[in-house]
């Protein structure tokens, strides 16, 4: 090479440094005041060390009113996390409000087919204003394009979205279509009209926090999974549950050694009282079960009366589904069927096995829910269970009745191991209903009773019709739970061809 030659060619990598550091330099101080991270130091703290790869730093829209927005106001490219490749991207609130553009959009499509073409995780930090405006219809199909690739993309990868940010119109729906959404109190926000719209529409006056806040999506709406105190603890948290998750749909989960071993479960019989009328808290048993400090709750805030979440049982990756006898005395409504489904479905998805701890007396009665579709959300539920092919186990604890025991026990809906405790009692519904109804005018009504509890409201019963597989002593819960795993964690099932099956929704 010549002289010449080597001197332009040394002055255009100069260029290119210089391009990629304007690129890149952007004025922190709007995050910083609003206490905030900026897009690219989320994406530093997401990732491992030193293994982030942009795309598509220089790509800027053609129109006159984007054109001078950095990398279009989103950065968009691949690493990993714990050695694992993932695709992510990150709106930079910075440009514009991270407002979605055409060129914006399309960055993001692009890491999107990326994963799903090579089978890896999505990972989208969600800090936009929504739409951008001044670019009219074709920001509209961006996010079209965005919702198609999610849906797509669904089931086949796993996709995590953290919005740490506003997050309005259009933006809030894809969060929506993807498996998990963390939120941070105070930072985040979604909702589909602001409080202005609100209140030129309705004249109605809300701040943003109590539309669409952390706490109100964490808890009411059920729409966020994850409620943060920071934006750290949510990346980090974020990190954590993906330990759990295969990267596709083709993959198995991820094993980790726990270093747990196969133990008796003593404790057991003092965390669960054996009045079936008494409460207690269903986690301490999933904590004494599972492989030490592994279980990760979903959805905790919402629907507290069913309980749902990743653990690790001899080190492989679980979804735990279990009724929480403090709250509703573990009965299942509409929103604890909606939580549930949803998770099951996730779970068969990936390759999750499931285990179900069971205490319920039935699906909640009331006017409210029967106004609001318990039918059809109950059926959800039902839908959902009878739908996955993954392993399924479940543990009945106390009390098993009804259209609940259908939905998390019986062996009709395809149930490999259906494991009970001595103390379990299983029938159509309590000792004390059911005889208001046999024995309504017999004068030895309640000696009958009894003898109907006694007979038929045992685990033995179940047993010698096949419903239950084995009565165990409490104590050996996590070595029969293991055995079953292990015994289960080979399955495979084929079903009747089809395109999909109509979910009640």
């Amino acid at each position: 090479m010549s002289k010449h030659n080597r001197r332009e060619f040394y002055d255009k990598i100069k260029e290119l440094l210089a391009i990629e550091k304007d690129a890149k330099t952007i004025d922190k101080r709007k995050q910083q005041e609003q206490g905030k991270l900026t897009a690219r130091e989320r994406i530093t703290l997401l990732l491992d060390r030193g293994t982030f790869t942009e795309i598509g730093l220089l790509a800027r829209s053609c129109k006159p009113e984007s054109k001078e927005l950095k990398g279009d106001g989103v950065v968009t490219g691949y690493g990993k996390i714990d050695g694992r490749q993932v695709y992510v991207y990150s709106q930079d609130f910075t440009q514009k409000g991270g407002t979605l553009g055409e060129m914006h959009a399309k960055k993001i499509c692009r890491v999107m087919d990326l994963a799903m073409k090579t089978g890896c995780p999505i990972i989208g930090i969600e800090d936009s204003g929504g739409a951008r405006i001044q670019e009219g219809v074709a920001s509209l199909d961006g996010y079209a394009r965005i919702f198609y690739k999610n849906t797509s993309a669904s089931g086949v990868v796993p996709q995590i979205s953290i919005v740490l940010g506003p997050c309005a119109g259009g933006a809030v729906y894809s969060p929506a279509l993807t498996d998990f959404i963390f939120m941070v109190k105070g930072i985040s926000k979604m909702f589909i009209t602001g409080p202005k719209v609100i209140e030129n529409v309705l004249s109605e006056e809300i701040t943003p926090e109590k539309l669409g806040g952390a706490e109100v999506h964490a808890e009411l709406s059920g729409v966020a999974h994850f409620e943060e105190e920071t934006e750290q603890s949510a990346i980090l948290r974020a990190r954590r549950l993906l330990s759990y998750l295969p990267s596709n749909n083709l993959d198995n989960p991820p094993m980790m050694n726990t270093g747990d071993r196969e133990r008796k479960n003593k404790r057991l019989l003092k965390i669960v009282p054996p009045d079936p009328k008494k409460g207690y808290d269903v986690k301490e048993v999933i904590r004494e079960v599972m492989d030490k400090d592994t279980f990760l709750e979903i959805h905790e805030g919402f629907a507290k009366n069913i309980v749902v979440g990743f653990a690790r049982l001899k080190n492989n990756a679980v979804g735990i589904v279990a009724n929480q006898p403090n709250i509703l005395a573990g009965c299942i409504d509409i929103n604890a069927s909606d939580k549930a489904a949803r998770f099951v479905r996730f779970c068969d998805s990936f390759n999750i096995p499931i285990i179900n701890f069971v205490d319920v007396p039935g699906y909640l009665p009331g006017k409210d829910q029967e106004y609001n579709g318990i039918i059809k959300h109950g059926a959800e539920l039902l839908y959902a269970y009878a739908e996955a092919t993954v392993p399924k186990i479940s543990l009945i604890m106390r009390k098993a009745y009804g259209g609940a025991y259908i939905v998390l026990c019986s062996k009709e809906m395809h149930y490999d191991q259906v494991i009970a405790w001595p103390t379990a009692r299983i029938a159509v519904m309590g000792s004390r209903q059911a005889s208001e109804i046999i024995f309504k005018d017999d004068p030895q009504k309640e000696e009958k009773a009894k003898e109907y509890e006694q007979r038929y409201l045992n685990p033995y019963t179940a047993a010698e019709l096949g419903s239950v597989d084995m009565v165990i002593n409490p104590e050996d819960t996590r070595t029969t739970l293991i055995n079953a795993l292990e015994a289960t964690i080979n399955k495979r099932e084929k079903r009747l061809p089809k395109k999909h099956g109509n979910i009640p929704l």
